[in-house]
């Protein structure tokens, strides 16, 4: 009888320590989930600030890039305006004093170069204007495209065309109009210099919630992987995404080339 109770008790006190021994593990390994889990969000929390504050500085090194580049081409477009069109304007002046002084077979041969200079002093006016900022703001962005189209048809292009969609929508801010500006006039430089195209044509989509611009030309086109990492191409995309807006250049060899830019208004 002894021994039978001494084995109860034994078996009593076995099973409560595998109890207790079972209730540390659990705790041991709750607080090993816990501790991970926590770990885990803290590691996670700091990887975000981490992509956050580096996205912040990618942002403020793109906007003092495009800040100085504004001021630069604002002061290269005081300079045409004010000094090599100022010269252009006292040639132009003196080959018109100069040709009321010879004779009138002579004064025929000044003709060609009396129209050069002139449209040579009309191309750095209208360039000047588009490298200011201040000008664009002051005429409006569609007026200005239409300028810098003009200008562009003016030197090689068969035509080159704007075309407004919906009712116009002011920007979310001014500053964001220039941005737009500089990127289009990057596509356009790209067709004058690469695209041996004799069309252009941009086309305004005024949307109730976004602005899609598309930019097209009829050039000789390129494989779009060739570029994909080009600084012009870069360039574009970081001032696209500076404003929020996404852009997305389509090409094929012999197929052109076409830009589509989607500005959202909120």
């Amino acid at each position: 009888m002894v021994q039978t109770g001494e084995r109860i008790v034994s078996s009593a006190s076995e099973r409560y320590m595998l109890i207790y021994m079972i209730a540390v593990l659990v705790i041991i390994t709750s607080l090993v989930i816990i501790f991970f889990i926590v770990f885990q969000k803290r590691k996670n929390k700091l990887l975000l600030d981490k992509i956050r504050q580096q996205r912040a500085f990618e942002e403020e090194m793109v906007k003092a890039q495009t800040e100085t580049q504004e001021q630069t081409l604002k002061n290269i477009g005081w300079e045409l305006h004010d000094n090599v069109g100022q010269l252009l304007s006292f040639a132009s002046m003196q080959l018109s004093i100069l040709k009321m002084q010879v004779s009138d077979d002579v004064r025929d041969k000044f003709k060609d170069t009396t129209e050069a200079l002139s449209n040579g002093l009309k191309e750095v006016r209208a360039l000047s204007k588009t490298l200011n900022n201040d000008v664009i703001l002051n005429i409006g962005f569609e007026k200005s495209i239409t300028n810098e189209l003009d200008r562009l048809k003016r030197m090689k292009f068969t035509s080159a065309e704007l075309n407004i969609v919906g009712e116009k929508t002011d920007f979310r801010d001014k500053n964001h109009e220039i941005i737009v500006f500089r990127i289009l006039q990057e596509f356009l430089s790209n067709s004058v210099k690469y695209s041996e195209a004799k069309n252009l044509n941009i086309v305004l989509d005024y949307q109730p919630e976004s602005i899609i611009i598309t930019a097209k030309d009829d050039g000789k086109g390129f494989d779009i992987a060739e570029v994909e990492k080009g600084s012009g191409l870069i360039n574009m995309k970081s001032r696209a995404e500076l404003i929020g807006a996404t852009l997305v250049l389509k090409s094929k060899p012999n197929e052109g080339v076409e830009l589509t830019l989607n500005y959202p208004l909120k």
